[in-house]
C-alpha cells in the first residue's frame, strides 16, 4: 500500500505518503491563496522525500471539505486527474474527519474550521474515528458547544464563542492519509472525490436579460 493524500479545503496546503504503517513523508505550506500553485510541487516533494514514483502509488485521497470551492476543487480535480492517470481508485474524505483524527481524542468534541464570511464550518464526535453530526455551516454563536473541547483552526478565531481551540488547526495530510489507510485496510467503504458543498457558490450563471422598452 501507498497511499498518496492531499487537502486544500482550508489555508493549509498539505501533502503526505503513508505505506500503510506510517508516514514516510508530509509536507504543508499555509496559503490561503495559492492552493494551485503550490499542490503540485507539494506533491512532488513528498514523492522526493520518501523516494518514491507517482507510478509507485495504489491509491490516491483527497480531503473533500467543506471548504471554499475554488480552494477545494483543486485537490479534488487533482486527485480525479491522478487517479485516471495512474489507473488507481481515488477516494474523498471529509476534511473535518482528518482533523478529528489528528487530535488523538477518545471522547466527544467538535471540530470547527474557518468558512470565512464570519462563519464556521463544524461537526461533532464521538471520538477521533466516528463522526455523530454534520458537517454544517453556522455563525460561531449557533455552535452547540454546550461544554465539549472544540478542535481546528474556527475555535482559534471565535475563542469568546467555542472556547480554548485544540490542536490541529488543520487537517494535516498525514492524518489524512493515516486515516485513508487504517480504512483502506479494514475494508471500510471510502467516499468517492466528491466535493462537500454546504454553500451555492458566489458566481452565479446570469439569468435572461431584462427586456428594455423605450
Amino acid at each position: 500500500m501507498l497511499v498518496l493524500a492531499f487537502d486544500t479545503a482550508t489555508p493549509a496546503v498539505t501533502a503526505a505518503l503513508h505505506d500503510g504503517e506510517r508516514v514516510l513523508s508530509e509536507s504543508t505550506t499555509i496559503d490561503a491563496r495559492r492552493h494551485g500553485e503550490l499542490l503540485a510541487p507539494t506533491v512532488e516533494r513528498v514523492l522526493a522525500e520518501a523516494g518514491v514514483s507517482l507510478r509507485d502509488v495504489t491509491a490516491v485521497v483527497a480531503g473533500s471539505g467543506p471548504g471554499p470551492y475554488t480552494g477545494l476543487r483543486v485537490g479534488l480535480m487533482t486527485a480525479q486527474g491522478l487517479a485516471t492517470t495512474l489507473g488507481v481508485p481515488a477516494y474523498g474524505i471529509c476534511t473535518l474527519d482528518a482533523v478529528a483524527f489528528g487530535s488523538g481524542l477518545d471522547e466527544p468534541f467538535l471540530v470547527a474550521t474557518d468558512a470565512r464570511r464570519k462563519e464556521v464550518f463544524w461537526a461533532r464526535y464521538a471520538d477521533r474515528r466516528t463522526r455523530l453530526d454534520g458537517p454544517s455551516v453556522v455563525r460561531p454563536a449557533d455552535v452547540p458547544v454546550d461544554g465539549l473541547p472544540v478542535v481546528g483552526a474556527g475555535a482559534g478565531l471565535y475563542p469568546e464563542t467555542l472556547g480554548q481551540a485544540h490542536d490541529p488547526a488543520y487537517p494535516y495530510a498525514g492524518f489524512l492519509a493515516a486515516l485513508a489507510a487504517e480504512r483502506i485496510a479494514a475494508g471500510t467503504p471510502l467516499d468517492q472525490p466528491h466535493p462537500v458543498y454546504l454553500r451555492r457558490p458566489d458566481a452565479v450563471v446570469p439569468g435572461t436579460p431584462k427586456r428594455v422598452t423605450a
